[in-house]
């Protein structure tokens, strides 16, 4: 019989109070490719952000935009039960220097006994970012 396993996490879904700046957001600090939704979605309540290679990281709702499980999700709110997204990232002193450009607060974090840097941030939307950094292997 079939084991069901869990193979990656899919994407993060975040309800935007301004969908077009959370958009250039990600993409000037993350360099994550915006793209409209598939049809029927609208692309002023979707936008998704893309990886490198192509897959959707981010899915980006605007606060009115419909959704197939609707729940109560207020933009620049705390997220819950959620107290933050980890992205596995690279070059961190180029995205320490983005968040200077960009006049973001940061946080960095070094654990030297598993070789990670941290840098922690919010987004426009109050989503606390962890941006991992994994020395080279």
């Amino acid at each position: 019989m079939p084991t069901m396993q869990v193979n990656a996490l899919d994407h993060v879904n975040i309800i935007c109070a301004d969908l077009d700046a959370s958009a250039r957001f990600y993409a000037a600090l993350l360099g994550l490719e915006r793209r409209d939704g598939p049809p029927p979605s609208a692309p002023h309540q979707i936008q998704w952000m893309h990886d490198r290679r192509g897959h959707p990281i981010l899915h980006l709702n605007s606060v009115d935009c419909p959704r197939a499980y609707d729940r109560a999700a207020i933009s620049g709110a705390e997220t819950g039960a959620i107290h933050h997204v980890a992205l596995n990232c690279s070059e961190p002193e180029v995205v320490l220097a983005r968040l200077a450009e960009m006049g973001r607060d940061r946080q960095r974090n070094r654990i030297d006994s598993i070789g990670l840097t941290q840098v922690f941030t919010l987004d426009p939307d109050g989503v606390l970012l962890e941006l991992n950094f994994w020395d080279a292997q």
